[in-house]
């Protein structure tokens, strides 16, 4: 047999590009054209429809970078179109290029209705399904120039005050077109049959038949009467669509989707226009084909379509509630969930959950997030607490070391629960349902033999448009033909329902899951970060107090709104491309300005509780919201404070070649001449922190230009070069005795200047490092080094409800891509009978190396990742004025930085008056491993006391809950606050407590019901 098959193929493929697809709309009259150029940032749909337009034309140019054009569209359908299908064909200037990723447009009708969205691949508006011939057509596009931010552009692009106003785009067609309906049936036709012929073995039967098909219909059609010759096209290629696939086909449950950035590459307000259009563009869609079932996630988004977009969001409920427009996810966003606080993740459920359940009555089952940047082990029992089911990603195929090694399989987090998670083997989210795809998803899937079935996500995503009606074409003809997988379009739920049972004994994966990728979204925009960490302390600390005064304080009204909204802002913040850094700086412009209000106004919320319960009286009260007792003030509890916190720290300055020794009993630290720190002794034990030889607190500067992803991504290169930053501008003793001693150390490197201030405390074990850093280095990034003298073969780093064990060494691959990692507030590293923790404010990126000496001991090296300066896409990441605060606990335990760790995060408060207030709830043995993370009223407003708490140790545990006010009742609940079913009850409760037995690392939530509710 003579192989023909590129002669044929090559034949195609000139076809529908040059013959077919321009034949869709050949037949078309042009549209009048006027426009109104909105200033300044978008304006509400009324205004816009009643705005001053002037005329104007195809080919005229528009939209200054971020800019809103209004473009006023009016015709008549002409008489001999009648009986015939007629579409507007609107192309603002598309470069065929992504959806989501350059203009795009939303269609209103003259009363304000919003009819669909305009894409490259999504230019028409339905006007007539069999005109009559003469009606009258008026239709408005609100098109928004956003541009496309070029990795290898200078950045001005990324914000609005930067952009400047030079046009974007040229009109490209305004038509009124028939829409040739048998010659777009033949285009789809065509797609599938080509696209499947393409991934079929050369020497396979089906492929030549597809091919001989495929040369039948083409040979039928007449080039010079296209829509005449469609039909016999059609007949020919009939035979070899009808071929049903064989049994053994792998089965892929097809969701429309949508997988929208809540941002990226364009800000918040953009989000809120693309997701108007995606909404409008499905319901449109759900119209004309009720087989289509689309999901979409992130209850923000639906808010902001409540909010902005009313009518489109009545649409979305008349879909919601018949089963085709799915809600999912069960969280406010599609969050990062390396850096997002225990509490703050807890939120992201019970906020999205809450959501689903009062709109639409939905408790939706399935967590989704397909494109965050790895998952912490603590998900599961979230998942498992939030009233979910299942987990679905497929990000982790990303990896750039190790492929995953399975699809579908039990994920098990650190306290042991197991989640039921697949993994598309499509590797993607935005899926065509082009033949490559669907055969690359069947030919990946890991689970062959034991497994039959995958999920395939479809629809243009990231900036949104959603699936189009050619991707339903293609679903429909693939849902059972000959070579390729079975495709059926239907909900997540039904996949979920059908796998699990299919497959109940999948394999367990246990423990996080690491993307070997995008390791520099730990480090990344250092104030968007500590914005984040400073908020969730603050929200921390406002409803403990809050819900203190609530009970306490005559007249104290408990802020249930304004918690609620505040809560509702960071969780947006912790969206997967905010909180890592990886959105434009328009994003972080914003953000920063937004985490200033929010610290206002909690700062407020605090102050104004604290004050309720200090009362009037002379003196001062010190609050203390950690969650264990110091200087003499209870955990969650205040007094009035008298004298100092301990004995005053000696200082020494008789250190051969400068410097100074710092020391208050509990540790005693030596700084060099040069401003390093040489020596960290833990007098407990004797026990020397510092590796022989080297310097602690180095900070050292390396080279960052990673190969791809420049915010996203630090590749392993980068240790290659380093400067250790040594060079001293000044070295001063800035506070000796009394209740610190402290060093302040100036250098200059680059373009940038630090100022670090060492301090030891009274009675504290930990050498606190305050860092402010003037930085304007380029593709650099700043670390700080402990070199320990610690024989240590793993870390353990704090992550949400407790921390995860990763190895220092690289004994596998697996090992060494984990080069870099997150912690929280503390990253702690240990051998038999000795150990150190670093703590930090606000950091989350860090490295742990080993090494061995001459003198045969090893170092451990903990380094915190301070500060990095990618150029994309915010050209500006980083630059300008940080203060961040980190610092070194020689001789201590997990539990040490467990409390260490809270202690750094939550400051005292001081407030005048003179009352002592009790715990409102408290461990009452606070050196077990039991930790109290939150500590609220009830959100129905029944006046029920909430807590929150956590194993810390990895171990089983008992402890008894003490309440400061008679108990009535204590029910264990799920994150929303409803009772737990299965939950262990508590082991007993009496007036005054709860007794609680907890398994390793498990969070429960106890609603105690006051014997006199709170207000």
């Amino acid at each position: 047999m003579h192989d023909d098959r590129s002669l044929v193929e090559d034949r195609l493929h000139r076809v529908l590009n040059e013959r077919l697809r321009p034949a869709v709309h050949r037949e078309s009259v042009p549209l009048a054209v006027e426009r109104w150029d909105a200033p300044g940032e978008p304006v509400p749909v009324a205004e816009g429809l009643a705005a001053a337009y002037r005329p104007a034309a195809a080919g005229e140019s528009w939209g200054p970078p971020w800019g809103t054009t209004w473009f006023r569209v009016t015709g008549r359908v002409p008489a001999g179109w009648a009986g015939r299908t007629v579409e507007a064909v609107l192309d603002l200037g598309f470069d065929r290029g992504m959806p989501g990723f350059q203009c795009e447009g939303l269609v209103y009708r003259p009363d304000g209705e919003a009819v669909k969205g305009l894409n490259p691949y999504n230019d028409w508006v339905r006007v007539a399904e069999r005109a009559a011939g003469g009606e009258d057509v008026e239709l408005y596009v609100e098109a928004a120039a956003n541009p496309l931010i070029d990795p290898g552009g200078d950045g001005a692009l990324s914000d609005r005050l930067t952009a400047g106003d030079e046009p974007l785009y040229r009109v490209a067609r305004m038509d009124l077109a028939v829409f040739e309906a048998r010659v777009w049936e033949l285009v789809q036709d065509l797609d599938v049959v080509g696209g499947l012929m393409k991934q079929l073995a050369p020497d396979d039967a089906r492929r030549w038949s597809l091919l001989r098909a495929v040369e039948d219909a083409l040979d039928a059609l007449d080039l010079g009467d296209v829509a005449g010759t469609a039909p016999a096209a059609r007949e020919r290629l009939a035979p070899a669509l009808a071929s049903p696939a064989h049994a053994s086909a792998h089965r892929l449950s097809a969701v429309g989707h949508a997988h929208i950035d809540s941002a990226w590459l364009w800000p918040l307000r953009e989000t809120v226009r693309k997701v108007a259009r995606t909404a409008a563009n499905v319901t449109a869609l759900m119209a004309d084909h009720p087989e289509f079932v689309f999901a979409m996630s992130q209850a923000q988004q639906f808010a902001w379509l409540k909010e902005h977009r009313p009518e489109v969001y009545a649409k979305v409920r008349e879909k919601v509630a018949d089963g085709t427009f799915v809600p999912v996810g069960g969280m406010w966003v599609e969050s990062d969930t390396n850096m997002v606080g225990g509490e703050a993740m807890a939120r992201q459920f019970v906020h999205g959950k809450r959501f689903f359940l009062d709109e639409f009555g939905i408790e939706t089952r399935e967590v989704w997030l397909p494109d965050s940047f790895g998952y912490t082990g603590a998900l599961p029992q979230l998942v498992k607490l939030s009233g979910s089911t299942w987990f679905l990603t497929q990000k982790i195929s990303w990896n750039a070391t190790n492929a995953f090694p399975h699809h579908t399989f039990w994920w098990e987090g650190i306290d042991g629960t197991r989640v039921f998670t697949h993994f598309p083997p499509v590797d993607t989210y935005t899926s065509d349902l082009s033949g490559g795809e669907l055969a690359h998803a069947a030919r990946n899937f890991r689970e062959k033999g034991r497994a039959t079935r995958s999920l395939v996500p479809f629809g243009f995503g990231d900036g949104g448009g959603g699936p189009t009606r050619e991707m339903l074409a293609r679903a429909q003809r693939v849902r059972d033909l000959e070579g390729s997988p079975r495709v059926e379009i239907e909900p997540p739920e039904d996949f979920f329902t059908q796998a699990h049972a299919e497959y109940p004994d999948a394999p367990v994966w246990v423990g996080e899951l690491y993307l070997e990728l995008h390791r520099g979204t730990y480090t990344s925009q250092a104030k968007t970060k500590q914005g984040n960490r400073h908020s969730e302390a603050l929200l921390h600390e406002a409803e403990l107090w809050a819900a203190t005064a609530a009970l306490r304080a005559p007249g104290y009204a408990y802020p249930y709104e304004r918690l609620d909204a505040i809560w509702k802002t960071v969780l947006l913040h912790q969206f997967h491309d905010i909180l890592p850094g990886s959105s434009i700086a328009w994003v972080h412009r914003e953000a920063r300005d937004t985490y200033a209000r929010v610290r206002e106004e909690l700062t407020g919320l605090i102050d104004e509780a604290q004050r309720a319960l200090a009362g009037d009286g002379p003196g001062t009260t010190v609050f203390n919201a950690a969650p264990h007792a110091r200087g003499g003030i209870p955990a969650g509890g205040a007094a009035p404070r008298e004298g100092g916190p301990g004995a005053a720290p000696a200082v020494s300055a008789d250190r051969p070649g400068g410097g100074w020794v710092l020391e208050n009993g509990l540790v005693r630290v030596a700084v060099d001449g040069r401003g390093l720190v040489v020596s960290v002794v833990d007098l407990t034990t004797g026990r020397e922190a510092v590796a022989p030889g080297a310097a602690a607190n180095l900070l050292q500067l390396h080279t960052d230009l990673p190969n791809k992803w420049d915010a996203w991504d630090v590749d392993a290169f980068y240790r290659n070069r380093v400067t250790d930053l040594t060079g001293l501008d000044a070295l001063t003793l800035e506070e000796a005795g009394g209740a610190a001693a402290r060093v302040r150390v100036a250098r200059s490197f680059g373009a940038s200047r630090v100022v670090q201030r060492l301090t030891l405390r009274a009675g504290s074990r930990a050498l606190d490092v305050d860092t402010e850093v003037d930085w304007h280095e380029r593709e650099k990034i700043l670390k700080a080094a402990f070199p320990l003298d610690v024989k240590a073969d793993r870390s353990a780093a704090e992550t949400q409800f407790g921390h995860v064990f990763r190895p220092t060494h690289t004994n596998t691959s697996w090992d060494a891509a984990k080069f870099e990692i997150c912690a929280h507030r503390w990253l702690h590293v240990a051998e038999p009978g000795w150990g150190a923790a670093l703590v930090n404010d606000s950091t989350y990126g860090h490295d742990v190396t080993r090494d061995v000496r001459p003198d045969g001991g090893q170092t451990t090296t903990v380094r915190l990742s301070l500060l990095r300066a990618p150029r994309y896409p915010d050209p500006e990441t980083d630059q300008g004025l940080h203060r961040m605060r980190y610092a070194l606990v020689p001789g201590a335990t997990i539990a040490d930085a467990v409390r260490e760790g809270h202690w750094f995060g939550l400051p005292e408060r001081s407030v005048p008056g003179g009352a002592a207030v009790e715990p409102l709830v408290a461990v009452e043995d606070e050196s077990g491993p039991v930790v109290i993370e939150t500590v609220k009223l009830a959100d129905d407003r029944a006046g029920d006391v909430v807590v929150r708490l956590y194993e810390s140790s990895g171990g089983q545990a008992r402890a008894r809950l003490v309440t400061g006010f008679p108990l009535a009742e204590a029910t264990v609940t799920d994150l929303l606050e409803r009772p737990l079913a299965g939950a262990r009850a508590p082991r007993a409760v009496d007036g005054r407590g709860v007794e609680l037995a907890l398994r390793p690392f498990e969070i429960v939530t106890l609603r105690l019901r006051p014997a006199t509710p709170a207000g």
